[in-house]
């Protein structure tokens, strides 16, 4: 079972926690014989630290058709104002199966990428990144911001998901292999899986400090292909990674939650707090107690 990873998490540099997410708006909606989609509009944290990311999500079942689908998800910021609130939109994107299939053209030869994909013929499940390029922005900014009502709606939404899909999938144009990784072995889904499990489980030992060998255990892989891997898939170290996510969440503890140094060098599992200190500074700029000073 393909399990990719939630669009959100791919986005922020640190983790979000589920009580930071303060919901403006929500939209769910099936366009009858086409696409289901979800909008959600979140309250932006000044502290966030957010890319905005797509992501392509092909999920394929051999022997149940019932559970094949295609996905474009979105994570964007700064999109528009709400209530003079700077906001975080989640836009997720399911197209029906035979929609999808009224977009094959028989092909001379062979078959490409995108006819299996959009076939349900491409033999293993993935996920793929998609670059923001300022023609997805613009569509996924109308969809944000239409005043269509009604039917009128309905075809609007039609409309600017087609080009959605159009754009999207033209990154795959002339790539044999869709995951296209230059380590081999991350053709393997059952791998990529493995990659992203130890990403989640760096997430959630933020205060636990977990070394690459108890992580290549925790997710049965090689520790040189952990890291070859993480490093290919996240385009980060796996250290500098989890510095990342570990001093991100110590600047909300000070920032936000107003906790002492040493209670958050404490939870975020240091020896000292000189130790602590000499680490956020390297990341932010700032010693612990100069941000609170700041704030």
């Amino acid at each position: 079972m393909h399990h990719p990873p939630d669009i959100l998490s791919m986005a922020s540099k640190r983790p979000i926690m589920h009580h930071e997410l303060a919901l403006l708006q929500e939209k769910e909606q099936q366009i009858p014989g086409s696409v289901q989609y979800v909008i959600k509009r979140y309250q932006k944290h000044p502290q966030w630290n957010v890319d905005d990311t797509g992501m392509m999500v092909y999920h394929y079942k051999k022997n149940d058709s019932r559970e094949n689908y295609f996905e474009l998800r979105f994570c964007m910021t700064g999109s528009s104002n709400y209530r003079s609130t700077e906001t975080l939109d989640v836009l997720t994107f399911r197209f029906l199966t035979l929609h999808l299939l009224q977009f094959v053209k028989p092909a001379k030869s062979g078959s490409s990428v995108v006819n299996q994909i959009l076939q349900f013929t491409h033999p293993s499940s993935f996920s793929k990144i998609v670059p923001l390029c300022s023609r997805i922005r613009m569509v996924l900014e109308s969809l944000l911001n239409n005043t269509y009502k009604d039917s009128l709606e309905n075809i609007y939404i039609n409309a600017q998901t087609q080009m959605l899909l159009l754009y999207s999938l033209e990154c795959m144009v002339g790539e044999k292999d869709v995951e296209s990784f230059s380590c081999k072995f991350l053709a393997n889904e059952a791998d990529r899986e493995k990659i992203t499990k130890a990403r989640e489980i760096l997430l959630q030992h933020i205060g636990e400090p977990v070394t690459i060998k108890e992580l290549s255990r925790k997710v049965a892989i090689n520790e040189c292909y952990l890291k070859k891997g993480f490093k290919e898939m996240f385009g980060t170290t796996i250290f500098d990674f989890y510095q990342s996510q570990r001093m991100e969440h110590a600047r909300y503890l000070l920032y936000e939650k107003g906790l002492s140094v040493t209670d958050v060098s404490l939870i975020l599992g240091y020896s000292s707090i000189s130790h602590f200190s000499t680490a956020f500074k390297k990341h932010t700029g700032l010693k612990p107690c100069e941000l609170l000073f700041h704030s």
